[in-house]
């Protein structure tokens, strides 16, 4: 099975959560992170993000920049990025960070996703 590696360019615990939250209400512009800014809004994770996860059949491992281990990723990374494991060995780059950057919302995330991975969905429909 493959697995989707979500790696955000923050980092993990609860204080990190709380100043990237307050970044993200008083300077949405210069937020660092394009993956954390479509995929949440100031509080939560989007319902339409969750409802697509939950329908996405691969695996899924979500880290934050200070939990990418060197051993999963050796080469240097630019973050966000969103990587697929095929299994062992080092992890294709499926979305660069330039590209997350560049996307107007989440609905061209998902659909970059789908094509990626290689989904048809019929439009308008979500798993």
């Amino acid at each position: 099975m493959t697995t989707v590696i979500f790696v955000y360019n923050a980092d993990g615990g609860l204080l990190n959560a709380l100043r990237d939250m307050v970044h993200k209400i008083a300077s949405p512009l210069t937020y660092p992170c394009s993956l954390c800014a479509l995929t949440y809004g100031a509080f939560a994770m989007r319902s339409e993000w969750r409802a697509y996860l939950a329908g996405l059949e691969h695996e899924k491992l979500f880290l934050y920049r200070d939990e990418l281990r060197e051993d999963l990723d050796p080469r240097p990374l630019e973050l966000p990025a969103i990587l697929l494991a095929r299994g062992p060995g080092e992890p294709e780059l499926l979305v660069s960070a330039s590209e997350l950057d560049s996307l107007p919302d989440l609905a061209a995330l998902i659909a970059l996703l789908d094509n990626r991975l290689g989904l048809a969905r019929q439009p308008g429909l979500r798993p």
